[in-house]
């Protein structure tokens, strides 16, 4: 076999610059600070891609299927003669696509970020940052065992939040860092619950064993534990639990639109193909786990992301953030992942729903942080986030332009581009196990082509805006990415995905259904001809059609009050029915307890401080009253 040793450094150089950045940073020039960051991440970019290359086509993996390959393992906790929590490099299909997703985008944030951040306060602290994000999501995804995925899992949410509150003069910015990680927090309590019942009753933590279909986390499927559902349903909905925190799913998305309070570079690392993708790829990890023995689980994944997809999309429409556009964007195509997830089987042709995403996955990647960066280069022109404060930018900045309009197309999903072969392949897998689901995917794609090309219309053509000065392109470390992630958007999407990706690891037959392709291409030109008459040219149209709807545009634009609803049960209910009573229990009862005995004890001790005063006569009065007293006790009780 081939060694692939030396992949335990695509981890742990980023660790080492996070290190040297972090400790010797501000002793280097800032300039020196972000190159050896960024080269350190070209490094492991290349090793990546070397690492994909062999795995995929080095001639190791026949035709029986890719194997999973412990390329490093350490053991490092043992808790039971069996139970042991290691630390490794596990490279299967899966790990090895996610390593070359990360790296790209990282790079391409990296380079991006020396021309976005160039004189911002704090340059190297933020390329630190990045690194620890990158170390983090790279643990993530070649763990060998769930245990250390969660340690990994655990750092990307520190990272993430140092990342988001970068700026932390700004009181928005360190109100949405702590808000994406506390509400992550509560999901991430789900997913340890989960990881406790999986592995007391598998007895291990280690991924092959646990996805092996002959190893002990089949054995446990009929076992029924509570409510009618078994351990393993039971444990993989808590798991889940987890995803759904970090890839901001229904109900724990209200950390993502705030997170847009970091810098621009930071928003497509996060959202592009790094944190929120996290939850996608713990499902897929324990997928055989997931399809085998807990159908209702996988059933939960299947509607939580359809409904995240739609509510995602109807919000997005209404939004006039360009960045919250698309963190809303990000929300419902992760929702279109879960939901081919969830609709998948396990094995050959009934594997299309994941490898349809982990095919989106890969392509929404390369466009989501094409749209990003574009909106980091716009914002740099601007200097504004709102697209009411925009129009006739296509005349200013050409190849921001041309780069962001590839990308709106893209997720569109107008052919030839790479959006519109990975969505058809989740609706044709949606079609062939639900068709309510399908219906609803349908309708997504819609809103998507017209909440996308909203955002471009109104950028770029609508309104002649008068700037209070000349807007101008943005410098090439800033429009190099742009280009690079534009031609990954169009090509991606020639991936033989169904050759390299499954869910069993072997290969299986994958054609266009037509049938789908064409309905969808033409709901989206619908959405994107809906979005010509109303932003191509100022007109009336949109205040109309917000009207039209009145109550329903209003509720949308408020993101139907979620975040209003979670403040009134946590101040209204929480803190005043429950914590206020245990706060007034805590103060009067175990404070009081304590305070009594305190002041008990003292009062006691001074009023038999004098027995300790150093007087010998007082000693010697104490000691012969005690003996007198000992002598007539004891001849009372001889008598």
């Amino acid at each position: 076999m081939t060694n692939f040793g030396y992949t335990i450094w695509i981890p742990l150089l980023p660790f080492l610059m996070f290190l040297l950045l972090g400790l010797a940073g501000n002793k280097l020039k800032a300039k020196l600070s972000g190159l050896l960051g960024t080269a350190g991440l070209a490094v492991i970019t290349i090793l990546s891609y070397f690492t994909a290359y062999k795995y995929f086509f080095g001639g190791e993996n026949a035709e029986e299927g890719f194997q999973k390959i412990q390329a490093f393992n350490t053991v490092w906790l043992n808790l039971t003669d069996k139970l042991h929590i290691d630390l490794g490099i596990l490279l299967d299909p899966i790990s090895v696509m996610m390593l070359v997703v990360i790296t790209t985008v990282s790079l391409m944030v990296h380079i991006y970020s020396l021309g976005y951040m160039k004189g911002e306060k704090g340059f190297e602290r933020f390329f630190a940052f990045l690194s620890l994000f990158s170390f983090s999501m790279l643990g993530l995804v070649v763990a060998t065992n769930i245990f250390q995925m969660y340690i990994f899992w655990e750092l990307v949410g520190v990272s993430s939040f140092l990342l988001i509150g970068f700026y932390y003069t700004k009181p928005s910015a360190v109100r949405a860092s702590k808000k994406a990680f506390i509400v992550t927090r509560f999901a991430d309590l789900g997913f340890l619950i989960g990881i406790l019942i999986l592995s007391f009753n598998t007895k291990t933590f280690d991924f092959i064993t646990l996805t092996d279909p002959s190893g002990p986390a089949f054995s446990q499927s009929t076992s029924a534990a509570f409510m009618g559902l078994s351990v393993m349903t039971w444990s993989m909905i808590f798991i889940f639990m987890g995803g759904v925190g970090k890839s901001a799913m229904f109900p724990f998305h209200v950390w993502l639109p705030d997170a847009m309070e970091g810098p621009t570079p930071v928003s497509a690392l996060i959202h592009a193909a790094t944190m929120v993708v996290a939850g996608v790829y713990l499902v897929a990890r324990m997928f055989p786990i997931f399809s085998l023995t807990a159908p209702v689980a996988l059933h939960v994944v299947a509607y939580v992301g359809a409904f995240s997809s739609l509510f995602a999309a109807i919000i997005a429409c209404t939004q006039t953030d360009i960045k919250r556009v698309l963190a809303y964007s990000t929300m419902s195509q992760i929702g279109y992942m879960m939901l081919a997830l969830g609709v998948s089987g396990y094995g050959g042709h009934e594997g299309l729903g994941y490898m349809a995403s982990m095919f989106h996955l890969f392509t929404h990647a390369m466009f989501k942080a094409l749209l990003f960066l574009g909106a980091g280069a716009i914002i740099h022109a601007v200097h504004s986030n709102d697209m009411t404060d925009m129009g006739g930018l296509r005349k200013y900045l050409p190849i921001t332009h041309m780069t962001f309009l590839i990308a709106c197309l893209t997720i569109a999903g107008i052919p030839p581009l790479s959006g519109f072969f990975s969505k058809d392949e989740i609706l044709a897998a949606a079609l062939h196990s639900n068709k309510l689901l399908f219906a609803v995917e349908y309708l997504v794609a819609g809103l998507t082509a017209f909440y996308m090309f909203r955002l471009y219309f109104s950028i770029f053509w609508g309104k002649d805006t008068h700037y209070h000065h000349t807007p101008h392109e943005a410098p090439f470390t800033m429009t190099i990415p742009l280009m690079i992630l534009a031609v990954g958007s169009i090509v991606t999407g020639f991936i033989p995905f169904n050759e390299l990706v499954t869910s069993d690891g072997k290969p299986f037959e994958s054609e266009l259904e037509l049938m789908v392709a064409i309905p969808s291409v033409l709901v989206a030109l619908f959405g994107i001809g809906f979005a010509y008459l109303l932003y191509f040219k100022t007109n009336g149209l949109p205040d109309k059609v917000a009207g039209f709807f009145k109550y329903g545009y209003k509720w949308a634009y408020n993101k139907f009050y979620i975040d209003e609803v979670y403040i009134f049960v946590t101040k209204q209910v929480i803190f005043r029915y429950i914590s206020t009573p245990i706060a007034w229990f805590d103060r009067h009862v175990v404070d009081a307890t304590m305070n009594l005995i305190a002041s008990t004890t003292q009062n006691v001790s001074f009023r038999i401080r004098d027995f300790q005063s150093g007087q010998i006569q007082k000693y010697a009065f104490v000691f012969i009253t005690g003996a007198v007293m000992l002598a007539i006790l004891f001849i009372y009780f001889l008598n």
